[in-house]
């Protein structure tokens, strides 16, 4: 998809593909849901601390922008969003409310959503805001790079801070892909 990874990766991610195989597991990239289960997300996102609230209505504007789910007997056990950003005449998107279910954490999933939604936007500007020491490595297994908030632009700091990401670099890592690195002059 765009993504350049090393051989460890990409045997790893043939893994999580074979897993959803043998599992009837289907990774969909879905453009709209029907609202109850924009609903059950949005619970979802109110419930786990890792997540940052999204409310169905945000959830709707999100998902125009595309989402990976995984699905199985019609039931989501996994789902990426992007939350777009408009800054300048320049859009920035934010990787956003990745959720595999527990019994499926062990099986590189996440990883596998996080490459899909990665490749998706491998043209534009793309930022990975998280916590969790997991989704850094994976952010990193992608090819992503670290970020210090001096290394960003003050204005889009402030963007992101409109919507509850705090200036927190003790709690928070910030990733950008490849095509953000070469351009980020322009969002300065």
């Amino acid at each position: 998809m765009g993504v350049t990874l090393d051989i460890d990766t990409k045997i790893i991610l043939k893994e999580a593909e074979a897993y959803c195989a043998k599992e009837g597991i289907e990774i969909k990239l879905m453009y709209e849901l029907p609202d109850s289960l924009l609903g059950v997300i949005s619970k979802r996102t109110d419930e786990v601390s890792a997540l940052y609230y999204a409310s169905v209505e945000m959830l709707k504007e999100r998902i125009k922008n595309g989402c990976f789910i995984l699905v199985k007997d019609e039931h989501i056990f996994g789902h990426i969003f992007v939350h777009k950003h408009q800054f300048k005449e320049h859009f920035v998107y934010e990787r956003s409310t990745l959720w595999i279910d527990s019994k499926y954490r062990k099986y590189n999933l996440g990883l596998l959503l996080m490459e899909r939604i990665t490749g998706l936007y491998n043209d534009t500007f793309l930022i990975s805001i998280a916590s969790t020491p997991k989704v850094h490595y994976y952010n990193e297994l992608l090819g992503m790079r670290h970020i210090t908030l001096s290394q960003m632009s003050p204005l889009l700091i402030e963007e992101l801070e409109k919507l509850g990401k705090l200036r927190d670099e003790r709690n928070y890592r910030y990733y950008i892909n490849a095509y953000s690195g070469s351009n980020i002059q322009l969002l300065k």
